[in-house]
């Protein structure tokens, strides 16, 4: 398990200058590590690799069966959920797509989008200014996922340079999203597995 800084690559992207990532790190001091999931490189907090290809594989059929669990903290634009229900976790259910002629952006698209959930509960508000800080539970991993859902509902990520307008990316020196727990079932002991990592905003 690492905690992947935000601003660095989990594999290597395209061009010299994105050849700097932090699998290829982790593979200097542990040759078999393989990738598992990506988070986006703008996005901190916990990142799972896998000691070996029958352990990749079984992690990943583990995160394509939903069978991980992921929870994250982001910091949003304005008062989110001003009349909270009795269950404090509410459902995003829209389909996401790629928007092909502003890649790698992706769009809320009904007819051809992917079914994408996102569960979201408040935690915080804070008093000084007009933000909301929200627990988010993906249940499905689409690209850009949170990013799309709650630019949807009108309240983007601080800091998010791809889905908020100018004036929400200047109220924060990166995108305000961090994974911050990852349950899963060990692949090998079958124990249960479960990690957390405090946001650092």
């Amino acid at each position: 398990m690492l905690d992947k800084p935000a601003g660095l690559l989990c594999v290597p992207g395209r061009g010299a200058d994105k050849q700097d990532c932090l699998s290829l790190r982790v593979q200097r001091a542990f040759p078999d590590a393989l990738v598992v999931h990506r988070l986006d490189m703008a996005t901190s907090g916990l990142w799972l690799m896998a000691r070996g290809g029958p352990t990749q594989r079984a992690l990943g059929d583990a995160f394509a069966a939903r069978q991980v669990g992921k929870r994250y903290v982001a910091v949003l634009a304005g008062r989110l959920g001003r009349s909270l229900p009795a269950d404090p976790w509410a459902m995003i259910d829209l389909p996401i797509a790629a928007d092909w002629p502003n890649r790698p952006r992706r769009i809320i698209e009904p007819e051809r989008g992917k079914p994408s959930q996102t569960r979201w509960r408040v935690l915080a508000y804070e008093a000084q200014a007009d933000v909301t800080r929200v627990e988010l539970e993906p249940l499905t991993g689409r690209s850009h996922q949170l990013r799309v859902h709650l630019q949807a509902l009108g309240h983007p990520i601080l800091g998010d340079t791809l889905y908020a307008p100018p004036e929400v990316q200047a109220l924060a020196p990166r995108l305000l999203l961090h994974a911050t727990e990852l349950r899963f079932t060990h692949p090998v002991t079958g124990a249960p597995m479960a990690f957390t990592s405090p946001a650092p905003f």
